[in-house]
């Protein structure tokens, strides 16, 4: 049987009608880009993508190939005007497409209502777990309304500074950023599935599910550092496992933030917390990260949080994305560092490598670079010497071309934590 012809449940066709009319209307342009890859980062080179209309299985828009670097080409694909996503409107801003992934020997993918806004480049990241040589199985992802967009319950106020005195306790003594958190996917006494996503995976999508990467940069950054802060909240209180759970944060816009297992981000959004991704909000004399509540500010009002359209105007009239903090949080709100990171075997120095610089940093990158470039041909590899010279900042300039970073050749902090990521990745594959 053809995959796209077994029968998908009511919850996929509920809304089918409604997002091929909005597909029809559609008058401008997005692209999406695909990456697929194992759970250790291993690229998946050839396997067989197909791009669809919702409901419309027979009507293939696109059929792409996946490179030896696991990436297919950018397309093009129609989205209503980028209008509708810069201000409150009843029309859906974005359209929505299906999109099915067949690589033999690995499981196939389904991913029902893939956003595409226009003006934006969507970037789709599969995983595609092994199966023994003539098995057959298939993963379905549903990707729901964005919450700026879908009907989803409002925030429940919480105190922003959590006390010792209350039952979730804080009990590290500074702040981390893990290299996972445990989502349940429900409302905390719902039964519902948990998953351990990576941490920076986890905020590119929760972003991307709470706000338009159309908006302007400084609104992103703002609500990117709301975001982060308010699940680092969470991280250093251990607010949820204090409580008896086994989780470290919901899915649940009226608990948290509303993360989408499987939906597509976006490459404006992705780079910004690859940026940022170290950073969360402080207030003077307070160790932990201020848990930073928000709303839509449109259909639900916060007068003490931020306003995500409020952000998103804010940033329209040239405020920065401290000062949109500030202006919701208050003007002792600062941004704050981790100093440590899980997961990876060396720390960033707090300075950007360049050609011309020599040392264990670069030692130590060249090292992880080698390693990574073992699955990904595409990156050259080098001699390890410590010797920052063209052909490490060549090396780093295919690595950033590959993992959606900016094409510099050189290493600052996003880019040294992302070879340190994919190193981990790849170098965990080896282990028993």
């Amino acid at each position: 049987m053809n995959p796209f012809q077994e029968k998908r449940s009511n919850s996929i066709n509920i809304t089918r009608s409604r997002l091929f009319s909005t597909q029809v209307e559609a008058r401008s342009v997005g692209q999406i880009q695909i990456r697929c890859t194992t759970e250790s980062f291993v690229p998946i080179e050839d396997t067989n993508i197909m791009i669809t209309y919702p409901g419309k299985p027979s009507s293939i828009i696109h059929r792409l190939t996946t490179n030896r670097s696991g990436l297919t080409d950018k397309v093009d694909l129609p989205a209503p005007n980028i209008d509708y996503s810069l201000a409150p409107s009843t029309v859906q801003p974005y359209s929505n497409y299906d999109i099915i992934v067949i690589s033999p020997g690995f499981e196939s993918a389904f991913y029902y209502n893939v956003e595409i806004l226009a003006n934006t480049i969507a970037e789709l990241n599969v995983m595609l777990k092994p199966l023994p040589e003539g098995a057959k199985q298939t993963e379905q992802f549903i990707i729901t309304d964005h919450t700026l967009y879908g009907d989803y319950p409002p925030k429940i106020p919480e105190s922003e500074i959590k006390s010792v005195r209350e039952t979730g306790e804080i009990v590290l003594s500074k702040v981390v950023i893990p290299e996972y958190i445990i989502v349940h996917d429900g409302a905390i006494s719902a039964a519902a599935t948990n998953y351990w996503v990576r941490f920076r995976d986890y905020i590119k999508n929760v972003t991307s599910s709470e706000i338009y990467a159309t908006w302007p940069e400084a609104t992103i950054y703002a609500n990117v550092l709301a975001i982060l802060s308010f699940t680092l909240n969470r991280v250093y209180t251990e607010w949820y496992p204090s409580k008896g759970y086994n989780f470290t944060i919901t899915s649940s816009t009226a608990y948290d933030h509303k993360w989408i297992n499987g939906r597509n981000i976006y490459e404006n959004i992705s780079k910004i917390v690859d940026s940022v991704f170290v950073n969360y909000l402080s207030f003077p004399n307070v160790t932990q990260p201020i848990l930073t509540q928000y709303c839509d500010g449109n259909r639900v009002k916060c007068p003490k949080w931020m306003s995500q359209w409020g952000s998103k105007t804010l940033g329209d009239q040239g405020y920065s994305a401290i000062e949109i903090l500030r202006y919701y949080y208050g003007n002792e709100m600062y941004i704050n560092t981790a100093t440590q990171v899980a997961g990876v075997p060396a720390s960033w120095k707090n300075i950007d490598l360049v050609i011309g610089s020599r040392g264990d940093s670069v030692k130590t990158m060249q090292t992880q670079l080698n390693k990574i470039a073992t699955v990904y041909s595409a990156i050259p590899k080098l001699v390890v010497d410590g010797i920052y010279g063209p052909k490490t900042a060549g090396s780093v300039k295919a690595f950033q071309t590959i993992f959606s970073l900016p094409v510099t050749g050189v290493v600052n902090r996003a880019t040294w934590y992302k070879i340190s990521q994919i190193y981990v990745g790849i170098t965990r594959m080896a282990e028993p």
